[in-house]
Order: structure tokens, then sequence, then C-alpha cells
């Protein structure tokens, strides 16, 4: 539906900028019902409601004449949990407000306090920030709050939990009791309840989430990797979707600084957001991924509100999220106006189930599916390098008289064979992944056996997990010992204190003749391996057989005293009670 009577500046600014219909939450503000009224609204990160909040506080500044109208201080508060997103919401009011007037002023923290308070100085009529900046405006007689007609707290639930309750309820009180308040939070907690409680008035309720709560725009996969193999796991996910724009999420600075510096050397175009950025810092990392100088970047979950990038398409969850909530609004950041998206999650295997539970509680359907492998990329980067080469294109003169040189010393196989080599030498290498997923054994599982092992012989190795075998480092131990390759090394059973692993019948003398000369001669010669007729099923019988044997006790000899309680002396036997079992 379009949208309802507004302003005729704010329905001009709308559709300058190619808005035909309110959303959902645009829609709900604007009724009848809500109109001059406190609200509390939840909706959906990237639903549109900066817009939302901005068309519901006209009323309150748009005057007869259609323009914003002078003041002696500023009319409209709006605050936000992070300097990014207090700009951008800054930027979405000033095209919003624009012609009718408005001076907007923006207060967070990383910016020169002196340009804020001449900012302040100079009437705007809407001020945006983050609470502590504006609280110490406040304290310092710089932001007058006095004349404030609508305040606006965007994202509550996140202020809440960064610890905001305190800047929050001093800015309130500080602002006429007579003021509408409009508490927007993508989830409502009970402290979210409780300040709604203080400081409204008979507050209408809206909510636009619905039964569907995970995003309809966003497509999520879960992929289980081994928790050795999350970095490459980020590199492979990287290179199969090859988005315009991605964002990765980490929980710490320090696994944000790791994971930039992984993909930097890899040769990916990647810029990095925590809590250790200086504001300029992060204003030049968000500008390279708009100019699209960069396409990945690394953050925390607070470093990463505001966010709003057109081109983001793909969020990969590095580290799982601690809630529902923040995976929503994590994944958030893309699918947004109308676009499509997709948000993966790096699942190790031991923390499936948690994530399981997670995604139960936001009722969200994610596909669970297997890292992309080197070869899938592979075929994905053919397709598209022969889209981008045969796509048509315009040569001037000097192109084609560069050409015909080349192709008078070259043939065209060769030259086009030259430009392949070209392409993909600009795209980082896939990571080979440890083999025993869990997602992709189903499906090897369900072919029975790989290519070339339908006949295998079966060695072992002296270490198992409690030795903290891992086939990162056994892969290579195995290539190097028995010199082959990776791809000859079959199914591997890593057990709690040996390891199997398979070798095709042909090359296995070979393979046992190698592992044998290079055993003295090797750095990890300490680890024996040899041939295991038997296999892993019949070891791991023989364990349990072994497990089973019968111990001293009662029933199976005399258990002995310890020769510090008086020697070896049988235990005196307990006498039964009666009506036990034994006695029965």
């Amino acid at each position: 539906m379009p949208f309802p009577q507004l302003p005729p500046v704010l329905g001009e600014a709308l559709t300058a900028r190619g808005y035909s219909e309110p959303t959902a939450v645009q829609a709900a503000v604007l009724q009848a019902e809500a109109e001059g009224r406190d609200l509390v609204v939840s909706a959906q990160t990237g639903s549109g409601k900066t817009v939302a909040f901005g068309l519901a506080m006209a009323p309150d500044l748009i005057g007869a004449n259609g323009m914003v109208g002078f003041a002696e201080g500023p009319q409209a508060l709006v605050v936000a949990p992070t300097r990014e997103l207090a700009l951008q919401v800054s930027r979405e009011l000033v095209w919003l407000y624009g012609k009718a007037g408005a001076r907007i002023a923006s207060c967070v923290g990383g910016m020169d306090p002196s340009k804020e308070r001449r900012a302040l100085r100079d009437g705007p009529q809407i001020v945006v920030g983050t609470p502590g900046r504006l609280r110490d405006h406040l304290e310092r007689g710089a932001l007058d709050l006095a004349h404030i007609r609508t305040v606006v707290l965007d994202e509550a639930d996140e202020m809440l939990d960064m610890g905001f309750r305190e800047d929050l309820e001093e800015l309130l009180d500080a602002t006429p009791e007579q003021r509408r308040t409009l508490l927007f939070s993508a989830t409502m907690p009970p402290q979210i309840a409780r300040l709604a409680q203080s400081y409204q008035r008979d507050a209408l309720r809206i909510s636009t989430i619905g039964d569907e709560r995970g995003h309809g725009d966003i497509a999520y996969q879960a992929v289980t990797v081994a928790p050795a193999d999350i970095e490459a796991a980020v590199v492979n996910l990287l290179r199969f979707h090859e988005a315009p724009s991605a964002l990765l999420f980490c929980a710490t600075r320090e696994n944000v600084r790791r994971l930039h510096t992984t993909l930097q050397d890899r040769g990916f175009a990647v810029v990095a957001l925590s809590g250790e950025h200086s504001q300029s810092e992060r204003n030049q990392a968000l500008q390279a991924l708009r100019d699209r100088r960069a396409r990945v970047c690394v953050a925390t979950d607070v470093a990463a509100r505001g966010i709003d990038l057109p081109s983001l398409s793909l969020v990969i969850h590095v580290e799982i999220p601690r809630d529902a909530e923040t995976l929503q609004h994590r994944s958030g950041r893309t699918g947004r106006a109308g676009k499509k998206g997709t948000a993966v999650l790096l699942v190790p295997y031991p923390r499936r189930r948690r994530v399981e539970s997670m995604l139960r509680g936001a009722r969200i359907e994610a596909d669970w599916i297997a890292a992309p492998t080197a070869e899938d990329i592979r075929a994905n980067d053919r397709t598209r390098l022969l889209e981008a080469l045969l796509e048509p294109a315009e040569f001037d003169d000097e192109d084609r008289a560069l050409a015909a040189q080349v192709l008078e010393q070259r043939s065209p196989e060769d030259v086009a064979a030259a430009l392949v080599r070209a392409h993909r030498q600009a795209m980082p290498q896939p990571e080979e992944l440890i083999a025993n997923n869990p997602e992709r054994q189903r499906a090897d599982r369900q072919e029975r056996h790989r290519p070339g092992f339908e006949d295998v012989v079966w060695f072992r190795m002296d270490i198992g997990r409690r030795q903290n075998a891992d086939p990162r480092w056994i892969l290579p131990l195995l290539c190097r010992r028995g010199h082959i390759t990776r791809n000859e090394i079959g199914a591997i059973r890593i057990g709690p204190n040996e390891t199997h692993f398979q070798i095709p019948r042909a090359i296995a003398e070979r393979f046992d003749g190698s592992v044998r000369r290079t055993a003295s001669a090797e750095d990890g010669n300490d680890v024996t391996i040899e041939h295991a007729p038997d296999g892993p099923r019949q070891a791991a019988r023989q364990n349990r057989k072994g497990n089973d044997a019968p111990r001293p006790g009662p029933n199976n000899g005399p258990r002995v005293r310890p020769v510090a309680q008086g020697g070896k002396k049988p235990w005196p036997k307990k006498p039964h009670r009666k009506g036990s079992r034994k006695a029965d």
C-alpha cells in the first residue's frame, strides 16, 4: 500500500530515495492509533525502523507551513548504542528532513567534542548521539533538553546490555514530562518492559516480527567443521561465494586481529572493526567497503552495529553467537531493503547441539551442509571465469593492435590459457579441509567407497585422542614417512590411544617399507606406524574385552588391604542386609 498522508516535504524525500510503499514497521507507526502516543516497537534489524521513527516524530517537528520551526533548543533526541549506528541514523534523517529545513547534530564518542559543542550552539532541531557522549554534553551544559518533544531510543535492548542504563535514565530525566518516548528494540527482555513502565505513558505496543522471527530474505546455513579448521573454512566460504561484500563476526578483539591478519596474508581485500580502532580508522574501513576497495570486514558484535552496506550479501558467524538475539542482530546486516542475503554459522562438531537449540529458539530453519571443498570452489571459479571472459566488452584500437602483436608470437590457445591463468592467480587459493567432516562422511557412506579405495590395507599408529592426535599433522607425517601424497590416504579412524588409517593395497608394501626406513631418520620417529591386519573394529572389540576383564573384588577373589593400613590382609566381607538382592 502507498504511504498514508504525509507532509509534502517528507513525501518528496521518500520518492527521491525510491520508496513507493512503507515497510511493515513504517506502516504501523503511521496508523491513526499511534499518532501522538508513546510507542514500544519490536522490529527486525534492517526493517526500515530508522525511517519509521523519523516519520513517527514528524508531527512534533513539522509545522503548518510544512517546515521544521525554530525553537530555543533541540526538539527531538535520538539515542543509539554505537557510533556507527548513530552516524547512520544521522545520515538517514538528513535526507528525510533536508527539504524541511531541519538541522541535525551528531554527538558520538571518538569525535572532536569541541566541534560538537559548536554544532549544539548553532541551534539544531534534532540531536543524534550515543548515551555516554550525550550525557557528557548534558552535564557540561552544552546540551539543553528542556524543549524536547520526542525521544527515540534505538536498539534499546542493546544499550541496556552494554550498561548504559544510568546514562539513559539521566537523559530521560532531563527532558520534559510531556514528551513522547519512542522505544525501538529487536527484542523485549524484562529490563525493556521496566524502562517503558518508568518513562512512558499509555504506550502503544507494536510488533512486526511475527511468528517467523527469522529474516525472510536471509538464507541460513550451518557448516560443520573441525575446530582446527575454522580459519580454513572461512577462506573457502569467501572463495565459494565471492560476495561483493562480506561481514565476518568474531567474539573478541584478539580474534578479529588474528583473522584479519590471516586473510590479508591470503590475499583478500579485508578491513577490521573492533573497539581498539579509532573513529578515524573505523571511518576509513567503512569507506573502503563502500568504495569496493575492500570486500571483507572482520568485526566484533558491538563494532558492527550500524553498518549498512547495500552490497553486503554474506554474513559469516566465525564464532557462535551467544544467543538467538545476537544471531539475528548479526545476520540482519544482510538481506536488507528486499535484497537477498546469506548467513553462515561455522559450527565445530562438539557444539552442534547448542547451535541446533539456538536455531529452534530463534525459529530459524538452517540448512546443515559441509564446508566447500577446493574442488567445489574450482568448479565455481570455472563458471564465473567463463562468464567474465565471454561477457560483451568494447576494445579500442590500441587494445586491438597490442592483441595482434601477441597473436603473432603466440597461438590463440596459448593466449587464452595465459588470460585464464592471470585471472586465477589474482584469486586466493582454497584450503584443503580435514576429511573427517561428519556431513561429508554421510555422503561418502552413501557412495560406499572413494574411487581407488575399493581394496585397502589398514595401518595403525600408537597415538590417539589422548595424545592429541589430529589429521592436520597426522596427514603430513604420513606423507613424509611413507613417501606418498595425501590423496593416497583413505579413511582415518582416531581412537583413544591409537589411530588407524587406510592405504590402497597396490601401494601398501611400498608404504610399509618407507615408514620402516624413515623410522630412525625422521622427526617424529617416536610414533610407531605398522600394519594392522585386524583393522579398527577388531581393535576396538579387543579393547572392550580388555576393559571387561574381571577386577579384584568380593566376587572375583579377595581384595587386599593397603600396606599402609596394616599390611596385605583380606578385606572383611560385608554382611548382606536382610531383604537385599544378594540375600535373596
